[in-house]
């Protein structure tokens, strides 16, 4: 009994593979040579003229033909239908099987490559170790290379500046934006159009933006906006991603990757002649730096900072732009420049950890939170403590001071005096001019002053309140929304965004 290569049964008209000694039945094999013109067991090339014809003694008496039975057509169409299935499945299960094997060795190849990476990047980290030591021996410090990112050393590496003052020419450009920005800020007028306090009491929602970061771990903690580019914003979140969006094309124009904990703080750096940068600074005690590629339009990475030992819990760029400040949970805070990253000033410790960070708007002052309730005030160049700010003790005991602004004319610090309460302080005199007491159950999250400095926003657990700066009235309450991580104020303080889950929202004064 023979049975045929393709079909797998019995061949009404057997024949012979004169190359390989297969047998199959004539009509079938005769298709895949016409179709393939090789033979379908060996992938050799077949002819007909290769087929030999099997001859069986004695002979079975063959089927009754098609054409003898009631519906000859109907059979000869399964007939033909038939044999179309079987040539189709016999090819099926040749492409299975290539397909097997081409994935066996795909995985193979996967894993050698993954082993191979694994293997350069700890060659690679040995090797930045032992160029790490040649130059402490030699006292030498690279230059970053351009477009490259920097991944700097970590507080006590090598040529890092530590506790000190300032080099002189630093010194002297801060010296220098002060005295310019000051001048400025004392004859500085609110440019018409910009919104009073009356248009600030007008405002509507207008703009929700949902399903930012990942759903797991959910929740943005941080906002900027920027300001060349109205409608562009960059935040990051829980997880452990800095996303920048344009409002107006309602997409995604960036994902930036690199934090391996929560992001905390986000911070643009733009300068006329200078690329824009992204900075953000994490719970993993590392800040991140983006910049702007104008032939590509992308954001590369240009930096990693790895200066403290604790979570970043500040990240904000100095009025000359050309520094960046972090401060730290591990009691310390640090300066570095634009142009190279490298560092440039770092603290001594402090005695409480920091938890909040502000810049004056002229750059001669630092304002740090703690989370003993108290302010320090930090001069810039000498790294002096140049005063304390204590609330009068909380019934509930200390509590951290988490977010402070300064006002635009640099006369007021806004900051929580509790945790349900915001004072303003009067640096001038070193006290409280007002304090704002909330509810019992409000969590200040978010504190903020607006460019006039004629308004400032609260946010927190309830909500957003505005209120109006001297006159300390409440502007308008924002509570249709809760949980507010962060907020900011929009162009020419027509809008105020905020953050609250992975949402961000918008109000602003009615079209």
């Amino acid at each position: 009994m023979y049975f045929c290569g393709i079909s797998g049964e019995s061949p009404q008209d057997p024949v012979i593979s004169a190359k390989s000694g297969h047998v199959y039945e004539r009509r079938l094999i005769l298709k895949y040579i016409t179709d393939n013109g090789t033979e379908p067991l060996t992938g050799d090339k077949l002819e007909e003229s290769d087929l030999l014809t099997i001859k069986a003694n004695p002979k079975a008496a063959p089927p009754r033909p098609p054409t003898a039975t009631s519906i000859p057509t109907l059979l000869h169409s399964l007939q033909s239908e038939w044999d179309a299935l079987v040539l189709e499945t016999f090819a099926l299960r040749q492409q299975y099987n290539n397909t097997r094997q081409e994935l066996s060795y795909a995985l193979y190849a996967q894993d050698a490559a993954s082993r191979v990476i694994a293997r350069l990047i700890r060659e690679r980290d040995a090797a930045r170790e032992a160029l790490s030591n040649v130059q402490a021996t030699l006292g030498v410090t690279s230059a970053p290379a351009n477009g490259g990112d920097v991944d700097m050393a970590e507080e006590g590496g090598e040529g890092a500046p530590q506790e000190g003052v300032l080099p002189k020419e630093i010194v002297d450009r801060i010296d220098k934006t002060q005295q310019a920005l000051s001048a400025t800020r004392k004859k500085r007028k609110v440019p018409a159009g910009y919104t009073s306090v009356a248009g600030v009491k007008t405002f509507t929602a207008k703009h929700t933006i949902p399903s930012l970061h990942s759903p797991s771990p959910a929740g943005i903690n941080s906002i900027a906006l920027s300001r060349l580019n109205p409608g562009q914003f960059v935040t990051g979140g829980n997880d452990k991603i800095v996303q920048l969006y344009d409002r107006g094309t309602d997409k995604v124009l960036a994902t930036l990757k690199g934090h391996t904990k929560r992001v905390n703080q986000v911070a643009f750096r733009e300068h006329e002649g200078d690329p824009t940068l992204v900075l953000s600074a994490g719970a993993d005690k590392v800040a991140k730096v983006w910049a702007h590629d104008e032939a590509s339009g992308e954001y590369q990475p240009r930096a990693t900072i790895r200066t403290h030992k604790s979570d970043l819990t500040g990240v904000v760029v100095h009025p000359t732009s050309a520094l960046v400040i972090l401060s730290s949970l591990d009691r310390t805070y640090s300066l570095h420049s634009l142009s190279d990253f490298a560092q440039v000033y770092h603290s001594a410790p402090s005695e409480d950890p920091f938890t909040a960070l502000g810049v004056h708007p002229d750059g001669a002052l630092l304002a740090l939170g703690t989370q003993t309730s108290k302010i320090q005030i930090c001069d810039v160049r000498s790294g002096e403590v140049a005063a304390y700010i204590t609330p009068p003790e909380a019934t509930t005991g200390p509590f951290s001071v988490n977010t402070l602004s300064f006002s635009e004319n640099g006369y007021h610090l806004l900051a929580p005096d509790s945790s349900s309460s915001v004072a303003i302080w009067d640096l001038r005199k070193m006290k409280a001019a007002h304090s704002i007491a909330l509810n019992e159950s409000f969590k200040v999250n978010k504190v903020l002053y607006d460019w006039s400095a004629h308004y400032f926003g609260v946010a927190g657990n309830e909500g957003v309140r505005l209120y109006a700066h001297k006159t300390w009235e409440e502007l308008i309450r924002l509570d249709d929304v809760a949980d507010v991580t962060d907020i900011v104020f929009g162009e020419e303080g027509r809008e105020i965004w905020a953050t609250s889950g992975r949402e961000v929202r918008i109000w602003g004064v009615p079209e």
